[in-house]
């Protein structure tokens, strides 16, 4: 069996289990402690030396990274392929992904630093919300002219540039930020979360926001530093450059943002 460890929240986490059930993959999804907190330990840091989910055990292979993961699969359970099968169009969907996990990825986490963790309040939020809306808007004219008139992102058939790009507009649908209907980005959206690969991955979502009532006020434990916030790469980049280098410094100030080495 193979082992994913997992937060259903995480858009990186969502490619690898999608990608698992289109290759009718079984796999068990443990949602690792300590996450955020600095207190993670055990198998789980084996298989994921700086504590970050997705990470994949399959016997004894351990693989972090989603891409990394992603590209196991491929290697080891070739059939069906997730990648296309030309070259030019394998590094296109490979650039589909890059872009969403280091560029779009960090507005909708910024959009959850502010409404879920409370980082900033008022006219400050306000600049941060707007932003993310017109870096928003801005992505989804760049994800029509990929998509062009392919039924998928990956071509063809679905493929890794869709589950790379999925778990990101449905994010953006998530804060508030949708794409407008009557788009092809809209029309594709649709037919990606009918396949049962990302409807199950987004019932998993849906479960944990079923709890979330039973959940700890998250922005409370930020605010007393027991539950720590990681900045760090593309995200740091973002919430400077879109207004909120205030946000930075007062959780350096508080220590409610840590700034992990790679290999504590």
């Amino acid at each position: 069996m193979i082992i994913l460890y997992d937060h259903p929240l995480s858009p990186y986490a969502q490619k690898v289990k999608i990608a698992l059930r289109e290759k009718g993959l079984a796999f068990e999804t443990p949602q690792p402690g300590g996450l955020g907190a600095g207190g993670a330990q055990g198998d789980f840091v084996e298989a994921s030396p700086r504590a970050e989910v997705p990470a994949l055990v399959d016997g004894d292979v351990r693989v972090f990274d989603s891409t990394i993961i992603l590209e196991y699969l491929d290697d080891a359970y070739p059939s069906p392929a997730m990648l296309p099968a030309a070259p030019g169009e394998r590094a296109r969907v490979r650039m589909l992904e890059e872009v969403m996990d280091t560029h779009f990825e960090a507005i909708n986490w910024g959009l959850s630093e502010i409404r879920w963790f409370k980082r900033a309040e008022g006219e400050l939020a306000e600049t941060l919300f707007a932003a993310a809306r017109v870096q928003t808007d801005g992505f989804f004219a760049w994800l029509e002219r990929q998509l062009g008139e392919r039924e998928w992102f990956n071509g063809e058939t679905f493929g890794w540039g869709d589950l790379s790009v999925v778990p990101y507009v449905n994010g953006s649908v998530g804060q508030g930020n949708p794409p407008a209907r009557g788009t092809k980005l809209s029309s594709w959206l649709e037919r990606a979360n009918a396949r049962p690969s990302v409807a199950a991955t987004n019932a998993d979502m849906a479960a944990l926001a079923s709890a979330s009532t039973t959940m700890p006020d998250v922005a409370e434990l930020v605010e007393k530093g027991l539950f720590k916030r990681e900045y760090r790469d593309h995200r740091l980049e973002w919430m400077i450059k879109s207004g909120g280098v205030d946000v930075v410094l007062k959780g350096l100030e508080r220590g409610n943002i840590r700034f992990a080495p790679p290999f504590e």
